[in-house]
């Protein structure tokens, strides 16, 4: 079957997990509100941009975004933060399934055992975005990106190390870059649906958090 964790977990306060000798402790923290102005969602890193939304789509709006911090612990005391997963919130309300975020073409029942599609990273961010925000953004030159993004001295406080800004004044899309988990990699993205199928929000999971 597909690889889908259990993130209700990865999305709840206090939520412990252990492994190796860690502990994890799930600390959600509030980034702010996504401008949507298609509700085309695309999740991709930003700093090396790619415009294919998903094929869920919303309503056009704002909606708020939050990211999952794992706060690592290891000999009772705080080793590290990591943001383990990014939440795009569209209905604040229980999700009764979640399933994998698709692109065009893509088909799960091609998976083998604990496959997934997802995001490629490169450059160690991650965002859920507007298809307007993220091609307004692969427009621009690297200069103008390493302005806005990139800090000289990148803080360790992975919340404190988010960057949002407007992309695209027309329309005041925008864009969150967080740190993606661990840093590069290949990241799948959910989309949670209420018990009488509306979507109620985007997660992609970083896998800091073993949730198996």
């Amino acid at each position: 079957m597909p690889y889908v964790p259990d993130l209700d977990l990865l999305l709840t306060a206090g939520y412990r997990a252990e492994h190796g000798g860690i502990v994890y402790v799930v600390e959600p923290r509030e980034l702010g509100r996504v401008v949507l102005p298609t509700g085309k969602v695309v999740g991709c890193d930003p700093l090396v941009p790619r415009s294919i939304p998903f094929v869920d789509a919303v309503p056009p709006g704002s909606y708020n975004l939050r990211a999952s911090v794992a706060v690592l612990v290891k000999d009772g005391s705080e080793s590290q933060r990591r943001i383990a997963a990014l939440h795009l919130v569209v209905a604040d309300e229980p999700v009764a399934e979640w399933t994998m975020a698709l692109l065009p073409g893509q088909d799960v029942t091609g998976l083998g055992d604990d496959g997934f599609f997802g995001y490629g990273v490169d450059a160690g961010t991650g965002t859920l975005a507007d298809q307007v925000a993220i091609e307004a953004l692969s427009r621009w030159d690297y200069d103008r990106i390493e302005e806005t993004f990139i800090p000289a001295q990148i803080p360790t406080d992975p919340i404190e190390a988010v960057i949002a800004a407007v992309v695209d004044e027309g329309t005041a899309a925008n864009v969150y870059v967080v740190g993606s988990g661990w840093g590069d990699g290949v990241y799948a993205t959910y989309v949670g649906r209420t018990a009488d199928g509306r979507i109620a929000g985007f997660v992609t999971d970083f896998r800091v958090i073993p949730l198996d």
